[in-house]
């Protein structure tokens, strides 16, 4: 029994219209998956170059903002439990405050033993010294009596070695003293390290201890600092100039420094020092066009007041003034 009627063909009839039905799906399904092309303003404004640098020759970077130190990673010189947490970010400390504190009840206890240690090699001195004293004089009254008989040989052996005997007791309490003062300044300079103080006076950036967690001198499990911080007035900001410009830049020249994405709120900063060293790029700006196998030369530029346009760890697009060629 045939399917299809006698008078239809499927080649002719069916397969035809299968294939056009097939055709339109793939221009429907081609259409809606067409990029939308419409143009639209940018969500942030492109860096560009305004006033005397728009017209002029002019060197393009990125940088990053830092304090003027240069970010500080706080460590510490003894393991234990943070015991005292002092600071918190955005506080600002003087040269050799207290950050936090480590468990010294080892240290303290330690302390406690080397000036009992004291004690007991100061009395010993003393047993020393009027000992020393009695039988010195003991010797020096045998040694007086004019009568050999009166006093026998035997007798003034034994004072001088009583008094010899004495002067090598007080030696020894007198090394034991010195030990035990030793230990004692041993003892104090370890409690003294177990207190984390600022190196220098400045901003407070991150913390990232807490009480009652392990510090090690080897560091955390993380790569983070336990704290961070810098000196913030004023900030510099560390521009990137690809090593094929670094010879266009004109160096002491001042650098017109931007926010990333606001480019309008340009500012004037005065140029601070050139680095050395060229080095690979390692501050990205996740631009599609941006090269990252080259070097870099970093300079260095110091950042006006303004209010909190600028962070640290900010990313800013700067323009510098080139060196004129002489074709120019």
């Amino acid at each position: 029994m045939a399917i299809l009627p006698e008078n239809l063909s499927f080649s002719r009839k069916i397969l035809p219209v299968i294939a056009v039905v097939g055709l339109l799906l793939a221009v429907i399904f081609i259409w809606r998956g067409l990029p939308d092309r419409e143009l639209s303003e940018p969500e942030n404004d492109p860096p560009r170059a305004t006033g005397e640098l728009a017209n002029s020759a002019r060197v393009a970077g990125s940088g990053v903002v830092e304090p003027s130190s240069e970010v500080i990673a706080i460590g510490t010189a003894l393991s234990g439990l943070v015991t005292d947490l002092r600071v918190a970010p955005g506080d600002r400390v003087t040269k050799g405050q207290p950050l936090f504190n480590v468990d010294d009840r080892a240290a303290r206890a330690r302390l406690r033993e080397a000036e009992a240690a004291i004690g007991e090699a100061r009395a010993a001195i003393a047993e020393a010294q009027t000992a020393r004293s009695t039988a010195q004089q003991q010797l020096a009254l045998y040694r007086n009596v004019d009568d050999p008989a009166a006093v026998s040989r035997a007798e003034v052996i034994r004072a001088e070695g009583e008094a010899n005997a004495a002067a090598q007791r007080l030696q020894l309490a007198r090394s034991r003293l010195a030990a035990a003062e030793a230990a004692a300044g041993s003892a104090r300079t370890e409690l003294g390290r177990l207190t984390v103080r600022a190196p220098i006076s400045g901003e407070i950036l991150a913390v990232n201890i807490r009480p009652g967690e392990y510090v090690s001198t080897m560091g955390g499990g993380s790569s983070q600092a336990f704290i961070e911080m810098g000196q913030t007035q004023p900030l510099y900001v560390r521009i990137d100039i690809d090593e094929s410009e670094a010879p266009r830049v004109k160096m002491g020249a001042p650098a017109f420094v931007a926010p990333r994405g606001a480019s309008d709120r340009q500012v004037e900063a005065s140029f601070v020092r050139a680095e050395p060293l060229v080095v690979p790029k390692r501050s990205l700006t996740n631009s599609a066009s941006e090269r990252v196998d080259v070097r870099v030369l970093q300079v260095l530029y110091e950042l006006p007041q303004t209010d909190g346009l600028f962070r640290v760890g900010q990313q800013v697009d700067a323009f510098i003034p080139a060196v004129e060629s002489e074709a120019e």
